[in-house]
């Protein structure tokens, strides 16, 4: 199986950052000068309205597949025990020497804002018997999580990632239907992305294989940068994803961990692959891919843009992998686990790139204008039958000249706006107003509701040339 596909190393490169490196001061952390307004720490930003017809996509179309995968939803807290991701992402990781948030509590506890999710849905999964129901258990969540390293091109200090987690089956399947449900989530959010996989088998096949590469290294340790030299001594897997140019060239040609598969890691990873061929997802071998977390074992894999798509295609969309340790790890008996997260940030990002931009809301299709209080009463619960019929409708219950609420009206492309002025509550009725053709009718109020609905169904019907076959039949 190994020798059908050419090993190749993905070009990996190192996101640019937003901003340049900035003093204490103007990351909001020293003591400057107040500022006359309030402003965001660097790396927070807001969600605006204008994005967030691309958030909804991307959350509308996570729970679709979850609930079709048969994935329950669960909601992890922000704040953890700190040594919840001291034990489980490991010592030697940039996220646990630099990037988490740590303070201690009140109650005079180590608590930290979450980095990443899995290990909490981990301890969820014991503290909550889980280990008891029937296997797999399956969930998911979304979320925001905190990490204060450099902002990068769509990650932030506060970013939100959405996971999928699937605890209790150690078979190579589940590996293959979590990259078949992230695979098949971002096409259908109109983007193509490929597989970069690797194996990097059990604790017991890695000691002998990081004593060969940590052997490898230090004979061209003088190439070696401070934290490259750091991670040898420490984390010596971690060199494997080193963005030093150096290191990578040296990477070319050090040992690979795919040569150093016992025989049941490489069935499994040989089956996960099997599986993503049977089900034709593109994905490219990759000797160097470890992610950036310790509790990983067997089956590591990133989403990547497929398409070119500049600097955003240097960057995973999201990733995850295979933690079968990491139940034991927490205190719970050994459990095999499998999972992965993405990042909502970046997705967006690569939507707003390829011009996808779905509407915040449904457009309205009927405008309301009133005049006085007596109309604003009856527009009321006007709008509520409206709303209950399911028809977008927009009004500006605010304003009082008829002229300013019709150019609000004209703004938004309504077909219609209903009229209402002090003479129509009077008489019971209201007027329709067509808003291309500027013919107006005067209606019982209380059938209006039903007359806009077959008006705007009658404008949806599709419109069949005379001398066609069917019009014609």
């Amino acid at each position: 199986m190994f020798q059908k596909k050419k090993f190749v190393a993905a070009k990996k490169v190192t996101a640019p950052t937003l901003a340049p490196t900035a003093t204490k001061q103007e990351e909001g952390e020293g003591e400057g000068s107040p500022s006359k307004y309030p402003e965001l720490l660097r790396g927070f930003r807001d969600i605006l309205s204008d994005e967030q017809g691309r958030w909804n996509l991307v959350r509308d179309t996570v729970r679709k597949f979850a609930e079709a995968y048969s994935f329950d939803r669960v909601e992890l807290p922000i704040l953890e025990r700190a040594d919840l991701f001291l034990r489980t992402l490991g010592k030697g990781t940039d996220v646990v020497e630099k990037e988490m948030y740590i303070f201690t509590d009140p109650s005079n506890r180590s608590v930290a804002l979450r980095p990443e999710a899995t290990a909490s849905a981990a301890r969820a999964y014991i503290n909550h018997g889980m280990l008891d129901r029937p296997q797999p258990v399956k969930m998911w969540y979304m979320g925001p999580m905190f990490r204060h390293d450099r902002p990068q091109a769509g990650r932030y200090r506060q970013f939100n990632q959405v996971g999928f987690e699937s605890f209790g089956v150690d078979e190579a399947i589940v590996d293959a239907q979590l990259i078949v449900i992230g695979v098949q989530m971002f096409r259908e959010m109109g983007l193509d992305v490929k597989v970069e996989i690797n194996s990097i088998g059990t604790s017991e096949c890695r000691t002998a294989y990081l004593a060969e590469l940590v052997s490898y290294f230090r004979a061209h340790r003088a190439k070696l940068s401070e934290d490259d030299k750091r991670r040898l001594q420490k984390n010596p897997l971690r060199i494997l994803d080193s963005k030093e140019e150096a290191t990578r060239e040296l990477l070319k040609e050090a040992p690979q961990m795919l040569n150093w598969l016992d025989e049941k890691s490489k069935e499994h990873f040989m089956k996960v692959l099997e599986f993503l061929e049977e089900m034709e997802i593109p994905y490219v071998l990759n000797p160097y891919l470890v992610r950036g977390l310790d509790y990983y074992t067997h089956t590591v894999f990133e989403f990547v843009l497929a398409e070119d798509q500049g600097e955003l295609s240097q960057s995973a969309l999201g990733g995850g992998g295979r933690y079968d340790g990491l139940v034991e790890l927490l205190g719970g008996r050994p459990t095999p686990a499998c999972g992965f997260a993405i990042g909502i940030e970046r997705i967006v990002k690569a939507l707003e790139v390829k011009g996808i931009n779905p509407p915040e809301r449904p457009a309205p299709k009927v405008f309301f204008a009133q005049l006085g209080d007596a109309s604003r009463r009856v527009g009321l619960k006007l709008f509520e039958e409206f709303r209950k019929a399911g028809v977008p409708i927009a009004e500006a219950f605010g304003k009082n000249s008829l002229k300013s609420q019709l150019e609000n009206a004209n703004k938004l492309g309504v077909e219609l706006t209903l009229i209402l002025g002090q003479k129509e509550v009077l008489d019971g009725t209201i007027i329709i107003r067509d808003m291309e053709s500027g013919g107006q009718e005067i209606v019982d109020v209380k059938k209006v509701v039903a007359l806009v609905l077959r008006k705007l169904a009658r404008e949806e019907e599709p419109v069949i040339p005379s001398g066609s076959a069917v019009a014609s039949s």
